[in-house]
């Protein structure tokens, strides 16, 4: 009889050692193919889908969703076999239990078997459905099994529970009358209770889950720019017209010629490049007592993914065309909303621009992302009042914010760096003429 094969933890990347178990792709009984994705786990850094070691049944899992596990640890196990026959319920893998992931035997005879005098079926209750038996004091013996070999998958208990009527509430008990309040002088008046009836209790669930590795990763990184930077921030707003304008005039061409949309976020990319290279102390990292200068722009693009915000890095922004930008924009977007973003696409970086006005943000405090010493804030676009060659006009405004490490860049870098980025918005014609 085959033995069954530890699925483990695998090695993704030297400094991580720990990591939180997302979605299982596959479930308790299934057959998998060698090499198909059983399980996404989740590093600091990004999803990673374990692949099955061989092909055969899973069976013993050991982790759930949102559990933490370390490298190396073994989360399931998979019972080697050849793929089941169509219409075959049986597994030449059923009868056998291994250490990593041993299933509960309980013995119980079918309706054919007690007809017939034969032997009873033994069935293998799965760990995922024993926890559910023993918390709603089930007898496994009573419900139906749909797994290969007989096995009581969750799945089965749960459909089991659902058809289940429900229990009838008892009886309130009768309301003893309580005795009138003790009087007491103004002075010594107690607060109000903020005790709740039992009804209003009822809608005051609770639930405690653990912070992701992502979440984590990001509460870590932002106490650390708090406490390591002096970070200022500095406002400015934009005119946004003239980039609305070429966006409408050429926009259909564009997406005929390239196969994606122009965005606003390529010209705010190329502006940034324009902005470091005339300061480039805010693509500049601190490094103990000097200063490293980088003379290209990898810059990271804030993107809302399924697992929360990531900054996947666009590298060598100044040799990317308009076109380019985009396209990588949006596989990033793709890859995030997928959980497909991988640890390489969020490495390194000189400088981040976050764009909350997607979201709807009027003005905010963007901060930087370490070792980093700049980022940029954009927001959403508003019709307001404006004075312009002295009339009052409505035009589309946008509040932009530049957070910088004052131990680096001086204040009035910051302004000039976000005064470029207001010209070249303004006028965008500057990016051709390098003016």
């Amino acid at each position: 009889m085959s033995e069954a094969i530890n699925v483990e933890v695998p090695t993704v990347g030297e400094s991580i050692s720990e990591v939180q178990i997302g979605q299982w792709l596959k479930q308790e009984g299934d057959w998998v193919n060698e090499g198909e994705d059983l399980v996404e786990i989740e590093t600091e850094k990004a999803s990673v889908q374990v692949p099955a070691p061989a092909a055969g049944i899973l069976q013993g899992i050991l982790k759930t969703s949102e559990e933490f596990a370390t490298v190396g640890e073994v989360i399931a196990s998979i019972m080697p076999s050849d793929k089941p026959a169509v219409g075959d319920t049986s597994s030449p893998a059923a009868p056998t239990e291994t250490p990593t992931a041993s299933a509960t035997p309980t013995a119980s005879a079918t309706p054919a078997a007690a007809g017939t005098g034969a032997t009873a079926a033994p069935k293998f209750v799965m760990p995922a459905a024993q926890r559910l038996i023993d918390e709603n004091g089930l007898d496994a013996s009573g419900i139906p099994a749909s797994g290969p070999g007989g096995r009581l998958l969750k799945e089965d208990v749960q459909a089991f529970l659902k058809r289940q009527p429900a229990a009838p509430s008892p009886a309130a008990p009768t309301p003893v009358p309580a005795p009138p309040p003790a009087p007491q002088s103004i002075a010594t008046s107690p607060q109000r209770s903020l005790a709740t009836s039992p009804t209003e209790a009822s809608h005051r669930s609770e639930e405690i889950k653990p912070l992701s590795m992502l979440r984590r990763t990001i509460a870590a990184r932002l106490v650390e720019a708090q406490q390591t930077a002096a970070l200022l921030t500095t406002f400015n707003e934009i005119d946004m017209q003239p980039v609305m304008s070429i966006r409408k005039k050429y926009q259909d061409r564009f997406v005929e010629r390239h196969g994606v949309k122009l965005g606003f976020m390529s010209f705010f990319a190329k502006a940034a490049v324009e902005a470091l290279r005339r300061f480039p102390a805010v693509n500049a990292e601190i490094q103990g007592d000097h200063v490293l200068y980088r003379h290209y722009q990898d810059i990271g693009v804030a993107i809302g993914g399924g697992k929360g915000l990531v900054v996947p890095i666009l590298r060598n922004v100044e040799r990317m065309s308009f076109a380019e930008i985009e396209l990588a924009i949006g596989e990033f977007a793709k890859k995030a909303s997928e959980n497909r973003i991988q640890a390489d696409d969020l490495l390194g970086g000189t400088f981040t621009i976050s764009n909350g006005g997607v979201y709807g943000s009027l003005l905010s405090t963007p901060i930087v992302n370490p070792p980093q010493s700049g980022i940029l804030g954009l927001h959403s676009i508003q019709q307001r009042p404006i004075a312009l060659d002295g009339q009052v006009v409505i035009r589309p405004m946008m509040y932009v914010a530049l957070t910088y490490d004052h131990r680096i860049v001086d204040g009035r870098e910051a302004v000039g760096f976000l005064k470029t980025i207001k010209d070249v918005i303004e006028d965008p014609s500057r990016l051709f003429l390098e003016l």
